[in-house]
C-alpha cells in the first residue's frame, strides 16, 4: 500500500532541502578552506598517532589528539544531522605525504566526526574509488570500480566520506543533489507518482548477501521516520534486481515514479558539481542527500590514474532510521550501524 500523503508536509524547509543554483552561488555554504594552523594540528595528530606503530584501522579520538581543529570537526558533524548536509575540507598538501600518512590524517578526522564502518566482508573502513577495469554492465559490479558515469545514489552508511588523492585526466566531477528537494518538486507536480516511491522496492545487494538474507533488499525509496524524510536509491541496483525470482516487480507506475526521480536529479536548477582537487576531503550526509560521478578519462601512466579513498561513518546523535534499514545496515542501532560486517570481521585499512 502507498503511503498516505496527506500525512506528510506539503513541503521540507530545512537547510538541507538546497536547490543546486543556490550552492553554486554560495561556495561559503559547503567549503571550509583549512588553515596552516588547522594543517599542522591534523600533521602531529597523524604523527603522534603513527609512533604507536597499530594498523589506521584502530584510528581513534584519543589516538588521533587534535587541538585547533576540534572546533571545526563539531561544526562539521552539525552541518551533516541539521545543515546542509554536505561539507568539501579543502587545502591539505596530500602530494607531501605518503598515501599512509594522508590515511591516517582522513582516517583520524573520521574517529572524530563518528565510527567507522566495514565497507566489504574483509572489514575495510578505508574504501579506494578507482577504475579497476570492472565491467559496468555486470550485475555483481560496483559502479565505482569503473570509469562510467554512476547515477544519483545513497551509501549504506550515515555519512561517506571521500579523500581526493590524484584527478583523472579529465572528468569524474562530483555531483550533488537534495533528495528533500525533490521529494518538494514531486509533492508539487505529481504527487501520484511521489507515493509510488514510498513502497518497498526491491534493490539489488550485488553479491554481498548476509547469512540467510535474499540476494535483494526491499526498502522504500523515501522513508518517513520519527518526523524525517530519509532516502535509499540505487537506481542500477534497482533495475539489476528484477532479474531475481521473489523480487517485487516495478508497475509502469513506478518506473514512471523513478524515471521523474532521476530526472529531478538531473536537474541543473536542483544538482550541482565539483571537481574535487587533489587534497579535497568531502563529507555528504546519505540520509538526506544523494550523490554522483561523471565518466572519466584516466592517465595512461598507472601511478598516475584517479585515486579518491573512502570513509563510511555512523554518526552519535543521528536520526532514528526504519525497521526496514536492518535489511542493509544490519543494526539500526544510533552511532553503531551501517556498513557491511560478517561474523569474526576486523577492522583493518588497506593502503591500496
Amino acid at each position: 500500500m502507498s503511503q498516505d500523503l496527506t500525512t506528510l508536509p506539503d513541503a521540507l524547509n530545512g537547510p538541507s532541502a538546497w536547490l543546486g543554483k543556490d550552492m553554486r552561488d554560495t561556495p561559503g555554504a559547503w567549503l571550509h578552506q583549512l588553515t596552516s594552523e588547522e594543517v599542522a594540528d591534523l600533521e602531529n595528530a597523524a604523527r603522534q598517532f603513527l609512533c604507536l606503530g597499530k594498523d589506521i584501522g584502530e584510528i581513534s579520538k584519543g589516538s588521533f589528539p587534535i587541538s585547533r581543529f576540534a572546533d571545526h570537526i563539531e561544526a562539521l558533524k552539525q552541518k551533516m544531522l541539521v545543515g546542509v548536509g554536505v561539507e568539501v575540507l579543502r587545502g591539505l598538501p596530500v602530494a607531501n605525504y605518503s598515501q599512509e600518512f594522508a590515511a591516517t590524517i582522513f582516517c583520524g578526522i573520521g574517529a572524530h566526526l563518528g565510527s567507522a564502518r566495514s565497507q566489504n566482508a574483509q572489514g575495510h573502513i578505508l574504501g579506494h574509488v578507482r577504475d579497476t577495469g570492472a565491467d559496468a554492465n555486470d550485475p555483481n559490479s560496483r559502479i565505482y570500480q569503473t570509469n562510467q558515469r554512476q547515477t544519483f545514489h545513497t551509501d549504506s552508511a550515515d555519512v561517506v566520506g571521500l579523500l581526493c588523492i590524484r584527478e583523472a585526466k579529465e572528468g569524474g566531477k562530483s555531483l550533488l543533489v537534495s533528495a528533500e528537494t525533490i521529494y518538494n518538486r514531486m509533492r508539487a507536480e505529481r504527487p501520484d507518482l511521489l507515493e509510488k516511491l514510498f513502497d518497498p522496492i526491491a534493490t539489488d545487494r550485488r553479491g554481498e548477501i548476509p547469512e540467510g538474507a535474499k540476494p535483494f533488499m526491499e526498502i522504500p525509496v523515501l522513508n518517513w521516520h520519527s518526523g524525517r524524510l530519509t532516502v535509499f536509491y540505487q537506481r542500477q541496483y534497482i533495475d539489476s534486481a528484477q532479474r531475481f525470482e521473489g523480487a517485487l516487480k516495478l508497475t509502469p507506475a513506478h518506473i514512471e515514479a523513478l524515471d521523474m526521480f532521476d530526472g529531478l536529479a538531473n536537474d541543473p536548477e536542483l544538482c550541482f558539481g565539483m571537481q574535487l582537487e587533489p587534497g579535497d576531503m568531502q563529507f555528504v550526509y546519505n540520509h538526506s542527500q544523494l550523490h554522483d560521478r561523471t565518466g572519466f578519462l584516466d592517465w595512461p601512466d598507472v601511478s598516475q590514474r584517479r585515486h579518491l579513498m573512502r570513509l563510511w561513518l555512523s554518526l552519535e546523535g543521528d536520526r532514528p532510521l526504519p525497521e526496514c534499514f536492518k535489511q542493509r545496515y544490519g543494526s539500526i542501532e544510533i552511532g553503531n550501524r551501517g556498513g557491511i560486517m560478517t561474523r569474526g570481521t576486523k577492522l583493518n585499512a588497506p593502503l591500496d
